[in-house]
């Protein structure tokens, strides 16, 4: 089962089956700046990770941010999204 998306401040985390996916970011005004997506080895392959950046992006659409993604994975997740695209900065 997956746990809503948490806001530590300094860290986007979605709990599912007992592991902890996350996103490191900073805030630059209207900027989100996501520096490290990670998921578990457990979760790799099962769409954790993606599961987060659609939480995560639906979290900052609500909070009228831009996404300047520095990590690899969310740069490529928000190119291929039709839904989220728009929030790259």
């Amino acid at each position: 089962m997956t746990q809503p998306l948490k806001d530590t401040g300094a860290r986007y985390e979605m709990v599912e089956q007992g592991q902890t996916s996350w996103a490191d970011y900073r805030r630059d005004g209207a900027r989100l700046i996501i520096d490290h997506v990670e998921a578990p080895l457990a979760l790799r392959g099962t769409g954790a990770s993606g599961r987060l950046m659609a939480a995560l992006a639906a979290d900052a659409r609500d909070k009228g941010l831009k996404i300047v993604p520095i990590c690899g994975y969310a740069a490529a997740w928000l190119r291929k999204s039709h839904e989220f695209r728009d929030l790259l900065a």
